[in-house]
């Protein structure tokens, strides 16, 4: 498989494989796209905190949806457009508020896939903080190519995210009771990095989400998130890709991968290492106990995590993804 990134790649893979706990990347990538096509390669930081600005007011004008996970908290942006509608900040006073307060962590990130760097580098932009952003040939180029294409595939996304963040904030009560349920005999962390050596016995180095070779970036992951289950144990631990474990996050998998753990499962329970015990005492003695077990957990995570689905879909498969391949191949080969 060709492993050659075209900047239409870079862009891409920025877009849907960053880490996006909130909507200001997606908001930033609408924003800059915007501002290329006024063919200025330096941008004063007041025009850019007006046009990312203005992107959150349309967006929250017509539906005015969650733009993080957290119910608890909102977004400074959308804190800063509810002062500005509440008449406790001028336009331009929002403006400067924008400038001051919303760009520290996203202007930084946005050019990183995953917590990754280093691949995409300054392709796009580097930036004075709090003076000017300068524009890169590399955004002109899409963005006279591609412009109509990005903008949807921006929407499409931002979109997703808020029916996510909703889908979060709903039964929040019903939830916290399930995560109640698992605090009562949870513990804390252990360093589950121990366990790479026993794992790669039964996985070897092929990622367990997407299927591809693990090189050096490999992680121990919890299939069903620790955040509600509590726990560390060997039934619940899976190797992964870095970058597959910080995207998947702490989302819901598919039927599919649920399955595959429990295969994975019952291949330790053939075998006749002594870890096999600790899944017999987790889940029970009998294939039929493990898999009714590791039923009700997913049952429950179901409630706990509002449905919120790994790429926003039960169905979504990594390895069946052919853009992520192309993707790991790159990062695989660097």
């Amino acid at each position: 498989m060709p492993n050659e990134f075209e900047n239409i790649d870079y862009w891409k893979a920025i877009v849907l494989y960053g880490l996006n706990n909130a909507t200001y990347k997606i908001a930033l990538g609408k924003t800059i796209l915007e501002l290329a096509d006024k063919d200025k390669t330096s941008i004063d930081w007041y025009d850019l905190s007006k046009s990312y600005f203005d992107n959150y007011i349309a967006r929250l004008k017509v539906q005015a949806m969650p733009q993080q996970a957290n119910p608890a908290r909102r977004t400074v942006m959308e804190r800063i457009v509810n002062s500005f509608e509440s008449g406790k900040l001028t336009y331009d006073q929002a403006i400067e508020k924008v400038g001051l307060d919303a760009f520290h962590d996203v202007i930084p990130r946005f050019q990183s896939i995953g917590l990754n760097k280093d691949l995409v580098g300054e392709r796009f932009y580097h930036y004075d903080h709090g003076k000017k952003l300068h524009l890169h040939d590399s955004l002109f180029l899409i963005n006279e190519s591609h412009q109509k294409e990005l903008l949807l595939e921006l929407d499409s996304r931002w979109s997703l995210l808020e029916g996510a963040f909703s889908m979060s904030h709903e039964n929040w009560d019903l939830a916290n009771d399930i995560r109640e349920i698992y605090l009562k005999n949870g513990y804390d962390r252990t360093n589950i990095t121990s366990n790479i050596p026993f794992l790669q016995g039964y996985q070897g180095n092929i990622c367990f989400y997407c299927g591809e070779e693990m090189k050096t970036d490999i992680h121990v992951d919890h299939v069903l998130p620790r955040q509600v289950l509590q726990h560390d144990e060997i039934w619940n631990l899976v190797l992964s890709h870095g970058l597959c474990n910080m995207h998947k996050n702490d989302a819901l998998v598919g039927t599919h991968y649920l399955e595959k753990l429990q295969a994975r499962n019952e291949n330790i329970m053939g075998s006749n290492h002594p870890w096999k015990k600790k899944i017999s005492d987790s889940l029970g003695k009998t294939p039929t106990k493990r898999s009714k077990m590791t039923a009700y957990h997913y049952d429950n995570m179901k409630i706990a995590l509002n449905y919120n689905y790994w790429e926003h879909s039960p169905t979504y498969n990594r390895e069946t993804d052919p853009f992520y391949k192309k993707l790991i191949t790159k990062l695989n080969n660097k």
